[in-house]
């Protein structure tokens, strides 16, 4: 991987803005704040892309709430393909029975590892479960999930920023944009 001093030079095009993202995150915090009036909810994020999705979405929402962190893989190392074979790198660190639960996702691509992450969170016998992502790119789906919250449908490309990332770079820019194929098809 080479060396870069502009990050944002690798970008094809901007997809959605900082304030874009700001303004969705708010609406999704305020919809989920109603529809789980009265209830503590937990939020387990899905390590590492959907960090700064859920510390944005945590400060939306008006509900007392829990947070837990799992790190799932199914990519290999600076891939762009998931590879369908999804490993538990670091579970959740409490139990989540009896509790109302709410998976916080960067991205919905193929759907392989949000359902196999689903089938096992279900194992642990939470009072309910339901999925945020903050994007959703239907036209890669391979097995059907039901997404109760997504902050914007994308076309298929290839994004990063806002936790996203192409050999772990791009996750800090505030924006999300199309990574320029010659990126990552020269390696």
């Amino acid at each position: 991987m080479r060396t870069m001093v502009d990050q944002t030079a690798d970008i094809g095009e901007i997809l959605l803005t900082e304030d874009q993202i700001q303004t969705r995150v708010a609406e999704l915090g305020a919809q989920i704040s109603n529809d789980m009036a009265g209830r503590q909810l937990t939020l387990v994020s899905v390590l590492k892309g959907s960090l700064p999705f859920m510390a944005d979405l945590m400060r939306a929402i008006s509900l007392p709430l829990r947070i837990d962190l799992m790190e799932v893989s199914s990519y290999g190392g600076a891939t762009t393909e998931s590879s369908g074979l999804v490993r538990i790198l670091k579970d959740l660190s409490s139990s989540i029975e009896g509790e109302d639960i709410l998976i916080v996702e960067d991205i919905i691509d193929t759907g392989l590892t949000l359902n196999y992450l689903v089938r096992y969170l279900r194992g642990k016998k939470p009072a309910s479960l339901r999925i945020c992502t903050l994007l959703d790119k239907p036209a890669r789906r391979l097995v059907e999930i039901d997404v109760d919250y997504t902050g914007f449908t994308i076309p298929d490309q290839f994004v990063v920023g806002y936790g996203l990332d192409y050999g772990e770079l791009y996750r800090n820019l505030r924006f999300v944009g199309v990574l320029r194929p010659e990126v990552y098809t020269q390696e």
